[in-house]
């Protein structure tokens, strides 16, 4: 054991560290890249404008409540109350598991947590998360919502694919 990383010293080996660094790094550029297209649809469909791209379509909404609109009638300290206790439990335990997650796992988790602190950060302004990407089939919604639904996915096979199987 190097004199760093020895009993006692009360230093974490530097690969904990990096793993945790990493993770957070990715989760702020993914929360930054969300929050500057999302300034940008803002700024192009304010006027109420709508894009047609066939499959998919851009115009803007503002959604005061969480997925799917839930909780839109609570008052927006209420939603943002809650969904910040929700990102601090999620990003410790990202933080705390990640040097033993897999790397597929640990992508997930900066997605999962970097989609969460998007729409965190812009529904702090209390007129709700913005969303832009309509299908005319599902729920308007944004790029953090993907990195959520993504990083879930992302994460559980990450986990699964670690996970012993019957008979080791």
């Amino acid at each position: 054991m190097s004199a760093e990383t020895g009993p006692g010293t009360g230093t974490r080996p530097r690969p904990v560290r990096r793993f945790r660094a990493v993770l957070l790094a990715w989760a702020a550029a993914l929360a930054a890249a969300d929050l500057v297209i999302k300034a940008a649809a803002e700024a192009l469909l304010s006027d109420g404008q709508v894009i047609d791209l066939g499959l998919v379509n851009f115009r803007l909404l503002y959604n005061p409540g969480v997925a799917f609109s839930f909780g839109s009638s609570l008052p927006s300290w209420a939603v943002i109350a809650a969904t910040g206790l929700i990102i601090v439990a999620l990003a410790w335990y990202l933080l705390s598991s990640a040097p033993t997650m897999t790397g597929l796992s640990r992508a997930g988790g900066a997605l999962l947590l970097g989609g969460a602190m998007g729409n965190f950060i812009d529904r702090l302004d209390g007129r709700g998360v913005v969303d832009y990407l309509h299908t005319g089939w599902f729920p308007t919604f944004n790029l953090a919502d993907v990195f959520v639904t993504a990083g879930v996915v992302f994460y559980a096979l990450g986990t699964l694919r670690s996970a012993p199987r019957p008979g080791d």
